[in-house]
């Protein structure tokens, strides 16, 4: 082999390991699991005692949702720390999954909507924490009248581990602030796509950055605890659930994220990294064979007919597509699908196909995807606010 062969082979080699470090965080070699889990079991006694607003929801929940939560044990919503609303729509009788279930407040959440035909399965690696979800099942079961959840503990990279666990067997996959916690986020929505069925969905609140989050702040303990040191930058995110199969993340909603304590601030500011800015951000995704990279034009349009419970005038399928009902709505081809493909289909006329190509799709931009990036303000409330969300 020549030296400049070799070299174009180390050089290739020295790529590809840089990209999946992107997503695969070195500091899992020093403890992370253990430091979150310490964090988040013994640090932290209840959601009072976070540092900055990343873990908390700080927006104004549905009515339904403050109904299904008045019903939840109290020592539950104590030890909640989610940074979002982890709940679409049109759950009952599917099989929801949990991913860091935490004291289980979102189980015990999704277990009403589903309802007695329906399951919720939560999953979370922290000991403490899952006590408490699992010694209140009965109190649940009594409230609500019926019991559907279980609980398992283990680590969300390692779900294949878990053997109750089937390929093609959830219909909605959850997670609230808890993936940027994972130091091997590759594995986990990998394993999201191995179980969802076709037509299936992640839906997940968590955080995220501008930018790359230098090593040095990567590595420090409370940062990681407080949801910070394993925020994505938004790109690599959107180019990571891309490889996993998720061909076209859809954005929900999202909010800055503010750091409230002068300690973890100075920390970020020593770092150089004045100009790291941080988001909570609620994505879907979807599992569907048939989505392209970009949004592409065929010519269609759907029309909504006001059935989805709650959402009688017009119902939010992400940020930029409310969708009023009993208006031709025109939309790509990826929409059509998430639409046409999944629990959503029945309540949608659909018009037209996929004979022709039109170009891509008006609007399909590579910026950064955050309203709350360029206003300083949460997207939610406005007339394009989804069904989930994060503060």
């Amino acid at each position: 082999m020549s030296s400049t062969a070799g070299g174009n082979d180390a050089a290739l080699k020295a790529t590809v390991e840089a990209k999946d470090s992107l997503f695969v965080d070195a500091t899992a070699t020093s403890g992370t699991h253990e430091s979150v889990s310490e964090y988040y079991g013994q640090t932290l006694s209840t959601s009072d005692d976070l540092k900055t607003n990343a873990c908390c929801t700080g927006s104004s929940m549905p009515r339904h949702i403050k109904s299904a939560i008045s019903k939840i044990h109290p020592t539950v919503i104590a030890k909640y720390y989610g940074c979002g609303l982890c709940v679409p729509d049109l759950l009952d009788g599917t099989t929801v999954l949990d991913l860091g279930c935490g004291a289980g407040r979102d189980v015990y959440i999704a277990s009403q909507l589903v309802g007695p035909n329906g399951k919720v399965i939560g999953v979370d690696m922290t000991p403490e924490q899952l006590d408490v979800a699992k010694e209140t099942q009965p109190y649940h079961a009594d409230k609500f009248g019926f019991a559907n959840t279980e609980f398992h503990l283990g680590k969300i990279e390692e779900l294949d581990q878990i053997e109750s666990l089937e390929d093609n067997s959830v219909d909605v996959i959850v997670s609230n602030c808890v993936i940027n916690l994972c130091p091997d986020k590759e594995a986990v929505l990998k394993s999201c796509y191995r179980l969802l069925k076709p037509g299936g969905e992640l839906y997940f609140s968590d955080v995220y950055s501008n930018r790359r989050v230098p090593e040095s702040l990567r590595k420090d303990k409370v940062l990681w605890g407080e949801c910070l040191s394993g925020a994505l930058y938004w790109n690599d995110f959107q180019n990571l659930a891309k490889r996993c199969g998720f061909a076209d993340p859809r954005l929900v909603e999202d909010a800055p994220i503010t750091i409230e304590n002068d300690d973890v601030q100075a920390t970020i500011d020593k770092a150089g990294q004045g100009n790291l800015d941080f988001y909570s951000a609620t994505y879907r995704l979807f599992k569907l064979d048939d989505l392209e990279p970009h949004c592409e034009d065929y010519g269609q349009a759907v029309i909504y007919k006001g059935t989805i419970p709650r959402h009688p005038s017009g119902w939010s399928l992400d940020d930029h597509h409310y969708i009023e009902a009993g208006k031709v709505f025109p939309v790509c081809g990826n929409t059509w699908n998430m639409l046409a493909q999944t629990r959503f289909s029945e309540h949608f006329d659909f018009i037209g196909n996929f004979d022709t190509h039109y170009g891509i799709f008006d609007g399909c931009g590579t910026s950064i995807p955050y309203q709350s990036a360029t206003t300083g303000v949460s997207s939610k409330g406005g007339s394009a606010g989804g069904g989930g969300g994060c503060c």
